[in-house]
């Protein structure tokens, strides 16, 4: 983190930042937990590389894997010497409606206030997002505090942008967001899921979008997409998948066409999110790039 910044922007994996962009902003991360087969790893620990070998033991286990927010020391871990410096912190994290991770960051903010070490400049956000969305949002206020924003105005910031993002993605199965309890609204779609290919998108909860019949249909749709976030004005976008490294780059080269840009990022969504959606996936949003700052 470049010590002339005042306010320091934290995340969690759940954003699938690039590491150039985490790099480049000075963004620090605090990892969730995913547990496959009686083995519980950091996700941070497990790189890229190790992905289509996860996915691989995914598919074949009966029982699937399961995830687990940080818990506060890990929080207060990555905080306390921000703190130390002086620093503001906005924390901005996976949303509250799917995870319990905004609930440990709260925790280990109020532990650090009762000890007198700073917890009151700590701002705790809810990115109501994940992946692509949260991550927007995480350069939003990265711009802002690296602009010279205070915790308040980078704040402001996050919101703007959390405000005015929509991302939809595409996944093959509802099965994984059944074992993992995550289902929300699409919980309806169930009885028909194996002759759909479900369109959903996130805020507070998962929720449905519509429902098509085959994976081409579904790029189609994402396509549609696109094309109407850019004529409500989104010229900054993102492109994520899981394990469909060929579909997400012709997603890119539709999508370049359309934005007339090149994207924010482009990423693969790693093992926590992953265990809830499945292999397969592939996605597609995008906001103002004036929300991002100029450098989007």
């Amino acid at each position: 983190m470049p010590a002339d910044l005042h306010t320091a922007v934290v995340t969690d994996t759940t954003a699938y930042l690039p590491d150039a962009l985490i790099a480049e902003y000075g963004i620090q991360r605090v990892s969730l937990y995913v547990s496959l087969e009686g083995e519980q790893r950091p996700e941070i620990e497990i790189a890229g590389s190790e992905y289509a070998s996860f996915y691989e033991r995914l598919r074949q286990s009966d029982e699937g894997a399961t995830t687990s927010q940080p818990s506060v020391g890990d929080f207060t871990a990555v905080y306390e010497p921000l703190l130390a410096e002086g620093r503001e912190i906005v924390s901005i994290h996976l949303s509250a409606g799917i995870s319990g991770t905004c609930e440990s960051a709260e925790q280990a903010r109020q532990r650090l206030l009762d000890e007198g070490k700073g917890g009151e400049r700590i701002h705790v956000f809810d990115s109501r997002s994940a992946a692509g969305g949260q991550g927007l949002v995480v350069l939003a206020a990265a711009h802002a505090a690296r602009a010279g924003a205070s915790g308040a105005e980078t704040l402001a910031a996050a919101e703007r942008c959390r405000d005015a993002f929509e991302m939809w993605f595409a996944i093959d199965t509802l099965e994984y967001l059944r074992k993992g309890g995550r289902i929300g609204a699409a919980q309806a779609w169930l009885g028909s899921a194996l002759q759909i290919k479900p369109i959903l998108t996130l805020g507070e909860e998962i929720t449905p979008v519509e429902r098509v019949r085959t994976r081409r249909r579904a790029f189609e749709r994402l396509v549609d997409y696109a094309r109407r976030r850019h004529l409500d004005g989104a010229d900054a976008w993102v492109v994520q998948h899981i394990q469909d490294h060929e579909t997400a780059r012709h997603l890119v080269e539709e999508c370049r066409d359309i934005f007339g840009s090149e994207p924010a990022f482009v990423s693969e969504v790693g093992p926590v999110l992953g265990a809830h959606v499945g292999p397969g996936m592939i996605g597609v949003g995008g906001v103002a790039s004036s929300l991002l700052g100029s450098n989007a």
